[in-house]
């Protein structure tokens, strides 16, 4: 099994590689243990590339492995950080939002078309998918952008702000179905292509919604919204396709204390 081969599926549900590396207990297991590694090593300040690099051979770990390993791992500070600067639910009511479009959508569109997401150890949720430089609308696009509007809505935002990758093929027509699917809805939304979004997202004092690990180091303030819609608008309870070790992880550490102890 090639899982480096070009992904040629015009839908974001699963890969066909992915029921093998990620349905498998043997294989969550083994996920597991890798994130653990990562995230020691992360802490004893070790490169991440290289961090990731080592990790992966050692537990043989496939291409799509390593990027959810990669989406998953933080280290103890960087979880800190974006903790001080994470704001709950009930206190976004009548502020602006600025909202990491292509990060948020393809988020969700992944997990509504079937594909795996992956929560981290700083409780954002990612997934595996890129746009390389060309995005392509599927079915769940429109679901997802009214689940997003309805979900905003429901929490008070004043102003809701997308910020789109200009260079992307295709934002523009996104950037137009935003606009329709907010007439059609009901929403106010103001829709915008930017040459850097990321640097643009950081600036300022802005509340800003992303699961983007730079983005979340550097801005000043950010709301956890793809877990709000997974954990608190959608009926999860029978999705399989959600990767969440947090408890397992919490378990493997208190283990790892006890040995520590032990050796004392």
């Amino acid at each position: 099994m090639n899982d480096q081969e070009p992904d040629t599926r015009k839908s974001r549900g699963k890969d066909p590689r992915d029921e093998v590396l990620f349905g498998l207990e043997n294989q969550r297991e083994k996920l597991l243990l890798a994130l653990s590694d990562m995230h020691y090593l992360l802490n004893k300040d070790y490169p991440p590339r290289a961090t990731l690099a080592l990790v992966g051979n050692r537990y043989r770990l496939r291409h799509r492995q390593i990027l959810a390993v990669q989406g998953m791992a933080c280290s103890a500070k960087d979880i800190e950080r974006r903790k001080l600067k994470e704001v709950a639910a009930d206190s976004i009511q009548g502020k602006t939002i600025y909202l990491d479009g292509f990060n948020i959508v393809i988020i969700l569109e992944t997990l509504l078309s079937g594909g795996y997401v992956f929560r981290g150890l700083d409780g954002c949720y990612r997934d595996i998918s890129s746009v390389h430089g060309s995005y392509k609308r599927v079915r769940q696009t429109e679901d997802v952008l009214i689940t997003l509007g309805n979900a905003l809505h429901e929490l008070g935002t004043e102003r809701v702000i997308w910020i789109f990758d200009a260079p992307v093929s295709n934002s523009g027509r996104l950037k137009t179905l935003c606009y329709e699917t907010a007439k059609e809805q009901g929403f106010s939304w103001e829709v915008y292509l930017d040459n850097a979004p990321d640097k643009y997202l950081i600036a300022e004092n802005r509340l800003i919604a992303s699961s983007d690990a730079w983005v979340l180091n550097g801005c000043y303030e950010w709301f956890n919204l793809a877990s709000f819609i997974i954990n608190h608008v959608l009926d999860n309870s029978g999705i399989m396709n959600i990767i969440d070790h947090s408890n397992k992880q919490l378990l493997l550490f208190m283990l790892l204390i006890i040995d520590i102890a032990k050796g004392l």
